[in-house]
């Protein structure tokens, strides 16, 4: 594997995700709407990921590509606008990967992808550590979108062979962003309750962007990620006991352990998360 488009590529997780790429020796071709700033890609181009045209134009000499483009939360358009620009962006994007036989393509989920955490509803999830698979309770469109997503990766498996891994990501930013939110959270842990308080070090978001690209594994899979702990500095049972009470605790926790089963990030993927916004590191 030699040339990843890279869908998204001036999103926060778009740029980083360029960077590390660049970074471990693959060359990038971008793809973005527009670029508010210079993109370390090597072939940066624009283009919307929704059309067939444009996407097609990227992905000369690709060998896997990474799929990042959306609308990134139901505030951001109307439930139509962001629904029609997220499914379309996917399919036309596995579509295009799969009639050119690409081999590879990672896509971005989300953690909101069971609906619970934006449900306007007062529901709570089914239990405590979240995994790829708790169940469903949908109510907005990003959530759907990000369902229908992971759906249209099976069908991309089963019309074309491609293998697609769709990461469920959490909150996902650098430290110092994460400290800032985690000082909002605070006041109010409801927030964040109905999605267990994770986050993800976007070094760490990288790191498993190019696991996913680099795995062998056939088929269609849905990875689930987090830190290895919550992104408040309190005990996870006591956080439990005071905002989620009601929530069965599959495993138990201690400390700050995280409310995100990662095991199978961990088994497929061969990736564990390195960094936690309560220690400061270097690399």
């Amino acid at each position: 594997m030699k040339r990843v488009l890279v869908t998204g590529a001036d999103g926060s997780i778009g740029r980083a995700a360029v960077t590390g790429l660049r970074a471990s020796g693959y060359q990038v071709t971008g793809l973005a709407l527009s670029y508010e700033q210079s993109s370390t890609a090597d072939r940066p181009l624009i283009g919307d990921a929704r059309s067939p045209a444009d996407v097609a134009a990227a992905m000369d000499e690709v060998d896997a590509v990474l799929h990042l483009a959306a609308i990134p939360h139901p505030s951001l358009g109307t439930p139509e606008e962001v629904f029609d620009n997220n499914v379309t962006a996917t399919f036309t994007v596995l579509a295009q990967a799969g009639q050119r036989g690409i081999d590879r393509v990672v896509i971005a989920s989300s953690i909101n992808a069971f609906g619970v955490p934006m449900n306007v509803h007062p529901v709570v999830p089914a239990y405590y550590p979240l995994d790829e698979e708790v169940g469903a309770d949908i109510a907005d469109a990003y959530s759907l979108s990000k369902s229908v997503d992971e759906q249209s990766a099976r069908m991309a498996w089963r019309r074309w062979g491609t293998k697609v891994i769709a990461l469920r990501f959490p909150l996902v930013k650098n430290r110092e962003k994460l400290l800032e939110i985690a000082a909002k959270v605070a006041v109010d842990p409801t927030v964040m309750a109905r999605e267990g308080w994770a986050y993800l070090d976007e070094r760490d978001a990288v790191s498993a962007i190019i696991a996913a690209l680099e795995s062998p594994a056939p088929g269609a899979h849905v990875v689930g990620l987090a830190a290895d702990d919550i992104l408040l500095d309190r005990p996870t049972a006591e956080l439990l006991r005071e905002y989620a009470p009601t929530v069965p605790l599959r495993h138990p926790v201690t400390g700050r352990g995280s409310l995100v089963d990662t095991s199978r990030a961990r088994d497929l993927l061969g990736f564990t998360p390195r960094h936690s916004v309560h220690t400061a590191d270097a690399g």
